[in-house]
C-alpha cells in the first residue's frame, strides 16, 4: 500500500451537529493546496484526515511542505498503510522505518487501537512489534521516557499505519469557515501577522494597501505585495485592493489640523476598507494596532478612528508584546520583507506633535471642511485589484 500523509485535527473534534462542515471545508482547502502537486485522494474518519496520493507522479515532498500550512491540522505524519496483521505491521515497520532504525540509539513504539475488533490489545502489539524490533537492530536500546525515535502504529478502521515522530501543524480552523473580512496590510512588521492570525481562526481575507505615490515608491508597493504572496500559503490566494491615497492625504495635509493628521487620515482608511468590505461580502476589518505602540493606537485615538465603520474591527495583535509580533512573523516567513528600507502611506506628512487623548467630537469637526464621501469614492473607483 502506498505511502499516506496523516493529518490530526484540533479543535475541529469538539464540533457538535456541525462539524462536518468543517471537514468539509478542511478538505476542500487541502485539494486546492495540492492541486499541482498531483492527484490525491483525501478522506476524513475518525478524526484523521488522509492523503493518499493516487498515482507516482504525486510531489510527497511538495505536499507535505504545503499542508504544513494548513490551518486545521495539529500534526502530521508522513506514514505507510498495511494489513491489520501483526505481522503485516512489523514488516512495514522494518521497511518504512529502516532508516530512522539504524540511525536511532533509544526507541519505544506507542499504539493506539481505534479498531476495537483488532485481537490484540495497544500493549501488547506495542510489547510484540518493540521485541521485534530489538532483535532486529541489535544497537537499538528501549526508554520508554525520552527516546530518540517513537514508532507510531495506528490500527484503523480499514487498515494499519506506521509512521515516526509526527510534526506539529498550522492549528487553528479551516480557512473560509468563520467568513470572510478586508485586513489593512502595510509594509509593516504587525499588521502581516495580524492577517495571518485572523486567517487562523478560519477567516479567509481580502487584502487592502494604500498606497501614496509618489510620496511612497513602486518599491514600497511591490514590498506589500511581496507580504501578501508569503501570507499565501497560510491563508490561501488572495486579492489585494490597492487603494490610491495620495489626493486624500494632501487635501488632509491643507485642511486639517496637523496634530490631527494622522487621526482624521485613519478614519479614512476605515472608511474606504469598509467599502471594499461590502463590496467583496466581508463581515468584519481587521488592523495590526498594538495598543500604546504608537500614537495612534492609543485606547483613545483607536476608539475614534473605528467610530467611522460599522462592521466590527478585529485587533489581533493588540495586546502583544513587540518581541512576541516579531517571533511569529519570522515563523510565517515575513519578517525580513517587513523590514526593507521602504516607507509606507503611515509615514506621509506625520505630525511632529500627534495627539494621544483625541475626542470623538474634535474629529468630527476636523472633518467638517472635507467632502469627505467624495474623497472616499474617488478612493473607491480607483482600487487597483491584483490577485498574489
Amino acid at each position: 500500500m502506498n505511502e499516506m500523509i496523516l493529518l490530526k485535527l484540533g479543535e475541529m473534534v469538539l464540533k457538535g451537529l456541525n462539524r462536518r462542515s468543517f471537514e468539509d471545508k478542511l478538505q476542500a482547502n487541502i485539494y486546492r493546496r495540492l492541486n499541482n502537486l498531483g492527484q490525491f485522494r483525501v478522506y476524513t474518519r475518525q478524526s484523521t484526515t488522509y492523503v493518499e496520493p493516487m498515482t507516482e507522479e504525486c510531489d510527497m515532498d511538495g505536499a507535505w511542505e504545503a499542508l504544513t500550512k494548513v490551518f486545521g491540522v495539529v500534526g502530521l505524519s508522513r506514514a505507510r498503510a498495511c494489513e491489520k496483521d501483526k505481522d503485516a505491521i512489523l514488516a512495514a515497520a522494518r521497511e518504512y522505518l529502516d532508516g530512522k532504525l539504524s540511525s536511532a540509539k533509544t526507541f519505544k513504539v506507542e499504539t493506539k487501537r481505534a479498531d476495537k475488533t483488532f485481537p490484540m490489545t495497544s500493549i501488547q502489539l506495542s510489547q510484540y512489534v518493540g521485541g521485534e524490533l530489538d532483535e532486529l537492530y541489535p544497537h537499538l536500546k528501549v526508554d520508554v521516557h525520552n527516546p530518540e525515535l517513537t514508532v507510531h502504529i495506528e490500527i484503523r478502521d480499514y487498515a494499519a499505519f506506521v509512521h515516526a515522530d509526527p510534526e506539529p501543524g498550522a492549528g487553528g480552523l479551516p480557512v473560509g469557515i468563520n467568513g470572510r473580512a478586508v485586513s489593512l496590510l502595510s509594509g509593516g512588521i504587525d499588521s502581516p501577522v495580524a492577517s495571518w492570525m485572523i486567517a487562523k481562526r478560519g477567516v479567509a481575507l481580502e487584502m487592502v494597501h494604500f498606497f501614496s505615490y509618489p510620496y511612497t515608491s513602486n518599491e514600497a508597493k511591490e514590498k506589500v505585495l511581496d507580504l501578501a504572496r508569503l501570507l499565501t500559503p497560510w491563508c490561501g490566494k488572495l486579492t489585494v485592493h490597492v487603494v490610491p491615497f495620495t489626493a486624500i492625504q494632501e487635501e488632509l495635509r491643507r485642511s486639517c489640523p496637523q496634530e490631527l493628521f494622522t487621526l482624521v487620515m485613519r478614519r479614512f482608511m476605515m472608511r474606504i476598507s469598509e467599502r471594499v468590505a461590502q463590496r467583496c461580502g466581508a463581515k468584519a476589518l481587521v488592523t495590526g494596532e498594538c495598543l500604546g505602540q504608537v500614537a495612534s493606537q492609543t485606547m483613545e485615538a483607536m476608539a475614534v478612528t473605528g467610530a467611522v465603520a460599522s462592521l466590527p474591527i478585529l485587533r489581533p495583535v493588540v495586546g502583544m508584546d513587540k518581541e512576541d509580533i516579531v517571533k511569529i512573523a519570522r515563523k510565517i516567513g515575513t519578517f525580513e520583507t517587513s523590514i526593507l528600507p521602504y516607507e509606507d502611506c503611515c509615514t506621509v506628512f506625520t505630525p511632529r506633535h500627534p495627539r494621544l487623548r483625541p475626542t470623538l467630537e474634535e474629529l468630527e469637526a476636523a472633518e467638517q471642511a472635507l467632502d469627505v464621501e467624495a474623497m472616499v469614492q474617488a478612493a473607491v473607483s480607483g482600487i487597483e485589484r491584483v490577485q498574489v
